[in-house]
């Protein structure tokens, strides 16, 4: 009985409170009770936690731009939602429009980025408690207000506490799994550098779990690699790699290979002869244009890792003339990294097929050829102006012809055969066939 007179007094303390004092009751309200079970607070409160609840959920609702207040407003709802045990707190606060106080919380441009991340924690718990609830917070417009908080958020706290809310709610959420796929593809492309690496892995396991891929996501992970960040390049290769198994795959291909030299970012003939000899290869590159040389070393960094995994991708490049890409990219004198990755990766299509070795023999020359045998990392530092000219204006073409593919899987067998139809030959293969004419004819004539 005295602890009913006890809780009926604070409740009468407080219906007569102002701010101030209301403030002050929940400070040590969440001082006191912090980490407490649903079965502890119902003891505490003589079984009538839930009218403190109701009273703190209402003077949110109604004055939550008052940021003063927010702040124990939600530190003390939080109290009760994150109590174990906690069903009948999270029906009666959703009863009131809680989730809508925390969409508006988050929206609102006078909110405090320590209250918009203390929101978005409180609507991690509401979707943490199930499927149903993950749903009504999709269906309650969360999705975008989620999305821009993200965006418009300058605190990695409030950053970290929205990425997390997306992955809760893609997770176990069938209904609205896909919707989330969306809004995460259409944030890539607007995201900070920051927001897009804690993006990304969310990304990429969705994929996963999905049977297709929407064709958008193709935009988005081009312009990913344009990134100067290390972690979000890799994030888009892992998602990359995602996409190997998806209906997507050979247009990702056709782009990869399209980057390798852009079309819009092409460099004249004679400003890359000229900038050879006044300094290094990047002195030259404007603020414009620096993005499309990130991009383009991230394309022949995709293309390497997708050759090595794969034998049919590197039969699908090769059919994209990557060899002829590539060269051209390993001419692009203004940018070291561009340079040096498509030469790598020349090299990955090099070793596994006899073909586009002597396809790239003859582009290169033996001098430089041997050269690129030798160490293709630094190849570029070797190079001199005629062999940069020749390298930009080779005519390689290896999406024909018969491919012999060197198998690393098994040392008894030096190279399997794969064999399409034939229409071009390599010229040392013609010049050999050209020698055992000329050989039959002067023994007939003997």
């Amino acid at each position: 009985m005295a602890a009913v007179t006890a809780v009926q007094r604070f409740l009468r303390r407080w219906d007569r409170g102002g701010h101030a004092a209301r403030s002050r009751m929940l400070a040590t309200f969440v001082r006191e009770n912090a980490g407490a079970t649903g079965a502890e607070l119902e003891v505490r409160f003589a079984h009538m936690a839930s009218l403190l609840l109701a009273r703190i959920s209402a003077w949110m609702r109604l004055h939550y731009t008052c940021q003063k207040c927010l702040g124990p407003q939600l530190r003390a709802a939080a109290v009760f939602l994150s109590a174990p045990s906690n069903h009948c707190y999270l029906r009666d606060f959703l009863e009131v429009g809680g989730i809508f106080t925390l969409l508006d919380v988050i929206r609102g441009q006078q909110s405090s980025e320590e209250n918009k991340a203390e929101a978005l924690r409180l609507l991690q718990v509401v979707s943490g408690a199930g499927r149903t609830f993950k749903e009504l917070v999709c269906e309650s417009s969360g999705l975008p207000a989620i999305g821009e908080c993200l965006l418009d958020s300058a605190a990695e706290e409030t950053r970290g506490a929205a990425a997390v809310l997306l992955d809760s709610l893609v997770r176990g959420n069938p209904k609205y799994r896909k919707a989330v796929y969306m809004e995460l593809i259409a944030l890539l492309s607007r995201s900070p550098p920051v927001a897009q690496q804690l993006l990304l892995p969310t990304l990429s396991a969705v994929q996963r779990s999905l049977s297709s891929a929407h064709p958008s996501i193709l935009e988005a992970v081009f312009n990913l690699l344009k990134s100067l960040s290390p972690e979000v390049q890799h994030e888009a290769l892992e998602l990359i790699r995602a996409l190997k198994e998806y209906e997507v795959m050979p247009a990702l291909l056709e782009g990869l290979v399209a980057l390798l030299k852009p079309a819009e970012e092409r460099i004249p003939r004679s400003g890359v002869l000229e900038g050879i000899s006044t300094g290094p290869p990047s002195a030259t590159v404007s603020d414009g244009e620096f993005p499309a040389f990130v991009q383009q070393a991230a394309a022949a960094r995709a293309i390497r890792m997708l050759s090595q995994e794969s034998q049919e991708v590197s039969e699908e490049l090769l059919r994209h003339r990557v060899v002829h890409h590539l060269l051209a990219a390993m001419g692009t004198r203004r940018r070291a990294e561009v340079q040096q990755q498509a030469s790598l990766a020349l090299e990955q299509f090099v070793r596994a097929n006899p073909v586009v070795e002597e396809h790239v023999r003859e582009a290169m020359g033996s001098a430089l050829f041997d050269l690129f045998t030798e160490n293709a990392e630094v190849l570029h530092l070797k190079m001199d102006e005629i062999q940069v000219d020749k390298l930009l204006s080779n005519n390689v073409n290896v999406s024909e012809g018969t491919y012999f593919v060197r198998d690393t899987s098994a040392r008894s067998e030096p190279f399997k055969t794969h064999r399409f139809e034939t229409r071009r030959w390599p010229s040392f293969t013609r010049k050999i066939f050209s020698c055992f004419q000329l050989s039959r004819s002067l023994q007939t004539d003997s």
